[in-house]
């Protein structure tokens, strides 16, 4: 047996999770859902008492683990990896083995009950972030679209229940610096609110060495403000406006060489291993959500209105080819408005039947200007792609030693070309839902049944508009040929001057209706020493519209109108002794790609089986959470680079399935040690995925059954341990609290060909907190063995690129409340 499977062996006895630092008098686990009182109003009991794969996150546990954003969740939840790579726009989140690069999300997000619709908004600031739950598996029937592999739920301290002001000032390595400041303040019995900001600085940890700066520096800023009005017993009133702007350098890939070594271009040979890019890449975006969360409590049931709003404007500037060389970029723009409503209706606790209904809606419009702009070097290919518009040359025979070489020529005279695209994807969805939960079957105490079914509807269109013009000039000369000299030249056809224009207008739009049912049986022990249970559910994740492919579209439709002009102009040229030949030797022009067949993608539907089993045991000085899942997906889809390599598409991959396991261990083992582990395996491979993709020109049948879904680590693992160092009264200092742990994630193949992977890897990270009543200093390190790992790699344009993992960082921080 090799190290790694040693090592994942034991992992799977150790477990896992986040080291709870919560400071207790006696010996046991601190229950994060006794300490944290939060209004969930769709689940009528505690998370770690359903019939669900949960993790839940304390604000000590983030700071244990250092979660300062979403990609720091990665394996510190089992099955779970975000790759920390390109920008905050890109939130790729997996567990067990669903999950999406671009366009439609795959797991859920909520913040304070408000949904998140578009993903480009999921990476924002956690500095006033109390507590975070992560579910798994299909949360569809209560949740809805986009949440097959699970739901991320995010709640924010409130100001009824947390009091005073809020300062954290920090600097690390890399010239990074951070800062936040918010208050919480209880007015009256009746009313309280919170207002604050925060402000981060990376100096960057990766270096282009073209433009000689650093690729990935940034900055951001925000503030959040929340108040909560209770005008009478029954009702609560809770509003909450969170603002943030980033201005980010991003997309810091290293250039790999070409997938053929033997086409390497000796010019680019001295980048391979580096950032080389030489346009500019950054993204910039402005996000504004606010929410309204209205609460009354009946007798018998509990009315929740929640109504949310996302204003989303951003920019994208990227370098396309990410190489030194002028090829093409893209300066993308969003505007977003999202604004959704949702009504439930749920039981009071302790309750034989408890039940869930409720209905929910959004409206989303968005507005995406992508211009792409092919250079110097992007014309020169397109040049050699347009090679083939019309013969080379034509022989024509004239007796036994005579013969004439008819050249046909054409020659683009545009520097760039500039392709518009402005792209309108208005978005529609409605849904209602119910759930039941009945106890004491069968008159058995600890049996209950769950019972839900959600029907989804969804309307999308997509008005687009993209096109472009190219001027080029075509001619024609002939050679007499005689024993097989040139014995003279003739211009039959001067060159001409001719504009081409190419575009794609119109809409698209579709409808989707989807049955999302979900079923559970459980059985809760006696003492609260948890439950064990079975759960069927089924989730799914939107279609939608791939607008990064127009760019590709117009590349065949340019050709083809090419061809049928300059055709059309040279036939009105030639004597007609000719016509005839050049009739037989003129390519014929293809029909030009439909826009609705190579744009638009289906739904992608799972089906989750799942049993599992949350305990508290040894006097609830060990909790202990494990699972084992079955997911089978149909019409999975896949993020890829089109054929050219010029724009990326979501693909519909067939089926695939992902069989694994998940646990997590915590122990109290004195009043000052606490140590934690959590394990997840995922083998996700895909069983029906057969495409038609160009080998050395030719069109090919390949199949991918079998092989590892991309971006799906098998192995996930974090191990953690905290001790408290409890200091007699009268010192300067209370307590000095440790924590270390280690995470990693591993085997991860890139490619649907499994041609590329990451091994499997950890990195080692700590923390010394000093603490004196309400404020601490630490001193933390993140990757402190500088561990050298891929967090992502792809392939454009028959070149392989790299972003790695950040290297060793080290720094302060003061936190101290007022």
């Amino acid at each position: 047996m090799n190290r790694h499977k040693f090592f994942i062996l034991a992992l799977t006895f150790l477990a896992a999770g986040n080291a709870l630092a919560e400071e207790v008098d006696t010996l046991k686990v601190v229950d994060v859902e006794e300490i944290l009182v939060i209004a969930a109003p769709k689940e009528n009991r505690k998370l770690r008492e359903q019939p669900t794969a949960v993790t839940l996150l304390s604000q000590q546990d983030m700071q244990n683990a250092q979660v300062n954003s979403i990609k720091n969740l990665t394996a510190v939840v089992p099955n779970m990896f975000i790759p920390d790579y390109g920008s905050r726009l890109t939130s790729a989140v997996y567990i067990r083995g669903i999950g999406s690069r671009i366009n439609t999300p795959s797991v859920g997000l909520y913040v304070d009950n408000i949904p998140y619709i578009d993903k480009s908004a999921f990476d924002f600031s956690y500095a006033d972030v109390e507590r975070i739950d992560v579910l798994r598996g299909p949360q569809g029937t209560l949740y809805g679209r986009n949440a097959m592999g699970g739901l991320i739920k995010i709640h924010t301290k409130s100001p009824f229940t947390y009091q005073g002001t809020d300062f954290r000032m920090g600097a690390g390595t890399h010239n990074a610096y951070n800062a936040s400041l918010t208050h919480y303040h209880r007015i009256t019995d009746r009313f309280a609110f919170s207002a604050g900001g925060f402000y981060d600085y990376q100096g960057g940890f990766f270096r282009n060495v073209v433009r000689n700066e650093k690729a990935d520096k940034g900055q951001a800023g925000g503030g959040r403000f929340r108040a909560i009005y209770l005008p009478s017993e029954n009702w609560k009133v809770d509003i909450n406006v969170n603002y943030e702007y980033s201005d980010q350098g991003g997309y810091p890939y290293f250039y790999m060489g070409s997938l053929d070594a033997s086409k390497q271009k000796e010019e680019l040979k001295p980048f391979i291993g580096k950032i080389s890019n030489n346009a500019e890449n950054n993204y910039y975006r402005n996000l504004l959500n606010t929410g309204i969360n209205m609460e009354y409590q009946a007798q018998k049931f509990t009315l929740s209105m929640v109504t949310g709003y996302q204003y989303l404007k951003d920019r994208m500037d990227i370098d396309q080819d990410f190489t030194a060389e002028n090829i093409y970029t893209l300066a993308q723009k969003q505007r977003s408005h999202a604004l959704s409503e949702e009504i439930i209706l749920k039981s009071k606790d302790n309750r034989r039947w408890q039940w869930t209904t409720g209905a929910f809606g959004f409206y989303q419009w968005l507005k995406t200007d992508a211009p792409v702009t092919f250079k110097e070097g992007g014309m020169s290919m397109m040049d050699q792609m347009l090679g083939s518009v019309i013969p080379s040359k034509i022989e024509v025979g004239m007796g036994p030693s005579m013969s004439m070489n008819i050249l046909p020529s054409l020659k683009i005279t545009d520097q760039i070309m500039p392709i518009g695209g402005n792209f309108s994807t208005p978005l529609l969805n409605g849904a209602l839902f119910h759930q039941s939960t009945f106890r004491e079957l069968f008159g058995l105490k600890g049996l209950s049944f769950t019972a839900g079914l959600r029907l989804d509807y969804e309307w999308m269109k997509m008005n687009y508009n993209s096109g472009t013009d190219m001027n080029y000039t075509v001619g024609i000369k002939g050679e007499m040929m005689q024993g097989g000299q040139v014995i003279r030249e003739i211009e039959m056809m001067p060159e001409t001057a001719l504009t081409v224009e190419s575009r794609y207008k119109g809409n698209i739009h579709k409808d989707y209706l989807q049955l999302l049912p979900k079923f559970a049986l459980q059985y809760d022990f006696d003492k609260n020493m948890g439950n064990v249970y079975v759960t069927v559910s089924k989730g799914y994740r939107s279609g939608g519209y791939n607008v990064q492919m127009f760019s590709d579209l117009l590349q065949s439709s340019l050709r083809n109108d090419m061809m049928k002009q300059s055709k059309d102009e040279i036939m009105a040229h030639v004597p007609d002794a000719y016509k005839k030949l050049f009739e037989e030797n003129f390519p014929n022009a293809g029909e030009n790609p439909d826009a609705k067949a190579s744009t638009i993608y289906k739904p992608e539907q799972t089906w989750n089986y799942e049993v599992g089993t949350h305990l508290n045991l040894f006097d609830g000085r060990l909790r202990t959470d494990a699972a084992l899942f079955w997911l089978e997906t149909r019409d999975q889809q896949i993020s890829r680079f089109a054929p050219t390599g010029l724009g990326r598409e979501t693909a519909n991959a067939g089926k695939s399935r992902s069989q694994g396991a998940e646990i997590t261990l915590t122990a109290a083992v004195t009043t000052n040690l606490t140590l934690s582990a959590c394990y997840g395996y995922t083998y996700a491979t895909f069983k029906d995925y057969v495409t038609n993709e160009k080998v050395n020109g030719q069109l090919q049948e390949i199949s991918y059954n079998g092989k590892y879904v991309p971006f799906v680590p098998k192995h996930t693992f974090n191990i953690g341990g905290q001790y408290i160092f409890r200091i007699n009264p009268g010192h300067i200092l209370d307590r000095i609290q440790l924590n270390a742990n280690y995470t990693g994630a591993g085997r991860i193949y890139w490619t649907e060909q499994n041609t590329v992977s990451q091994a499997l890897y950890g990195t080692l990270n700590g923390r010394v907190s000093f603490q004196k009543g309400n404020g601490q200093i630490d001193f933390w390190v993140r990757n402190a063995l500088d561990k050298d790992y891929a967090s992502f790699y792809f392939e454009s344009m028959g070149n392989g690129f790299m972003q790695k993992g950040r290297p060793v960082q080290a720094g302060i921080e003061l936190r101290c409340r007022f």
